[in-house]
């Protein structure tokens, strides 16, 4: 697997299952207009995340990562009826972003943004949504702190539940076997503490920069 087949075979995926709808890459253009980073999931991935939310009873999902909403737009599409999304953003210009495109998108009432840093918001969700609770947990946001947010997240997760993370493999020009790389090596310690946790059975796909699923047993 060379980079450049490694590319050709994303390509593929992504020309497969087609191009954004209209609103998502309103959305993408919109939050590159508005000076966010252009690093969100992309659309094979978001797909991905909706199909394992649907999975799920999908009553309450919890995001760290916000950015414009991209990635939470689709997991509040696989939301059941009355289900909620909790989406964390450090960056406050992202969360008012992300807010006010939420409620352009008819999910006012289903997502919820919090602006603060992940692992303190995270830590303070335990005593108000109480453990084993919470039937998808994704995160994509600092990956120095991968390994936090699993420990903080991991309780809340209900048996059944799923835990999800993205750029298990790589990021940008960083990857997998660079494990120099602070990030790097703070991903890999993630992984391997969710692989080692007795509670949970997992497994990495091999779709874009690499995505965690792990599903709750017990």
């Amino acid at each position: 697997m060379t980079p450049e087949r490694w590319e050709a075979t994303n390509r593929y995926t992504r020309d497969l299952f087609g191009p954004d709808d209209d609103h998502l890459a309103g959305l993408a253009a919109d939050a590159a207009d508005a000076g966010l980073p252009e690093i969100a999931v992309s659309h094979d991935v978001g797909r991905l995340i909706r199909i394992l939310t649907m999975m799920t009873p999908a009553k309450l999902a919890v995001e760290v990562g916000t950015l414009g909403g991209y990635s939470g737009t689709w997991i509040a599409r696989g939301l059941a009826p009355d289900g909620r999304l909790i989406t964390i953003e450090a960056e406050e210009k992202h969360a008012n972003f992300a807010r006010d495109h939420f409620d352009a998108a008819g999910f006012a009432d289903q997502v919820e943004v919090r602006h603060g840093p992940g692992i303190e918001v995270l830590s303070k969700l335990a005593d108000e949504v109480g453990e084993a609770s919470v039937d998808v947990g994704f995160v994509d946001a600092n990956k120095d702190d991968y390994p936090t947010y699993f420990q903080l997240m991991k309780p809340l997760i209900k048996p059944g539940g799923l835990f999800i993370a993205d750029n298990v493999l790589g990021s940008g020009n960083r990857w997998i076997d660079d494990l120099s790389h602070p990030q790097i090596a703070a991903t890999d310690e993630m992984t391997r503490a969710v692989v080692a946790d007795p509670n949970f059975d997992a497994v990495v796909l091999s779709v874009r920069e690499g995505v965690l699923v792990a599903r709750r047993h017990t």
